[in-house]
């Protein structure tokens, strides 16, 4: 019981940490580029492809999807954009947050207390603001690894408890419970990087048998339920705006949704393809694995989607009709109106 706490505090420390690191380099990068994104976002979402990749090279810069699609948010809350140029960068935000995935891939372990002490020292030391918020990004960037390496230590006697093992088997061997986990997750955590780190790490760990816990196949539905997750982050955002802003969460929504029916029937050919991409021993490359189909997921389902904007328009349209307008009384149309003496009412 001991032991099963420590790991659960373990765990929890370890995600604290990581969220921590997260949203300070975030947090950092959007205060540095934060505006010089906005603008250009704002000047470039005439055509279509281009506001996908200003969408994920902004997500890529800001490290932060949910920033990118709540700027988009803002963007058509304000009538400054339409709810047609703001689908493509909301598909863009969504192919720019795996970069996370794919930078956590890297082993950096041994450069991890290196990395948060110069980040440390520059944001300390340094005069000029934009040099600061450089040194807060890097320590946030090494405290995301600390909080890495920290779950992943505490992860690997679970690898030796047969019931955790057994637990695991089940959800691997069903798609939709995996998908329905990795949903909860990131409603929980609120962050799709962290579960998806949290995946990634959990998936390197060796069973019994010497292979992974769960397996490509098995992590492949938890991630794609981790990337519905993240869907209540731009829902949330939208509370209280315009009805166009309403529809840009729904097609967030729609984005992932439409991705989750399709992939999670195709989950074999689909982990046959990543384990071409990304051949090896499985325990080396697996979180590699799951970095390469996060970003073909979304890289495949925006491929898709992309000719059939003018399609998602009507979808969140269907659902979020217009208001109909209250019919004109004429019998009342002058209350309220001077009339002259005399006048007939």
């Amino acid at each position: 019981m001991q032991e099963l706490m420590q790991i659960g505090l373990g765990l929890l420390g370890g995600l604290a940490i990581f969220l921590y690191g997260m949203n300070l380099m975030s947090g950092s990068l959007q205060d540095a580029a934060g505006d010089r994104m906005r603008s250009i976002l704002a000047a470039v979402t005439k055509n279509p492809v281009v506001g996908v990749l200003a969408g994920a090279a902004a997500t890529a810069v800001l490290q932060s999807s949910s920033a990118t699609t709540v700027m988009a948010i803002g963007f058509v809350a304000a009538g400054l954009m339409k709810l047609r140029q703001a689908i493509p960068i909301v598909m863009g935000a969504n192919i720019g947050t795996t970069i996370t995935a794919q930078i956590i891939a890297f082993k950096l372990s041994d450069y991890v207390l290196a990395i948060v002490f110069v980040g440390f020292i520059i944001m300390s030391v340094a005069k000029q603001q934009q040099v600061k918020l450089g040194g807060r990004a890097l320590f946030g960037f090494g405290l995301l690894f600390l909080g890495i390496d920290t779950m992943g230590g505490v992860m690997k006697p679970l690898a030796e408890n047969p019931v955790f093992t057994d637990m695991i088997a089940e959800v691997a061997g069903v798609p939709l419970l995996g998908v329905l986990v990795g949903t909860i997750m990131t409603l929980v955590v609120q962050s799709s990087s962290a579960t998806i780190a949290v995946l990634q790490n959990f998936a390197a760990q060796p069973g019994v048998d010497g292979t992974s816990l769960i397996g490509l196949d098995g992590a492949i539905p938890i991630l794609l339920g981790d990337n519905l997750g993240t869907c209540i982050t731009a829902l949330m955002a939208a509370i209280g705006q315009s009805r166009d802003a309403k529809r840009v969460a729904l097609s967030h929504c729609v984005f992932n949704l439409s991705g989750c029916l399709l992939f999670v029937w195709l989950i074999g050919p689909f982990a046959g393809v990543i384990a071409a991409i990304t051949p090896g021993p499985e325990l080396e490359v697996i979180a590699r694995q799951i970095a390469n189909a996060h970003t073909l997921f979304n890289v495949s389902m925006t491929l898709i989607w992309l000719p059939m904007v003018p399609l998602m328009v009507r979808i969140v349209m269907f659902f979020l009709p217009e208001k109909p307008r209250r019919p004109r009384d004429p019998v009342h149309e002058h209350e309220g109106r001077w009339m002259p003496d005399g006048a007939a009412a």
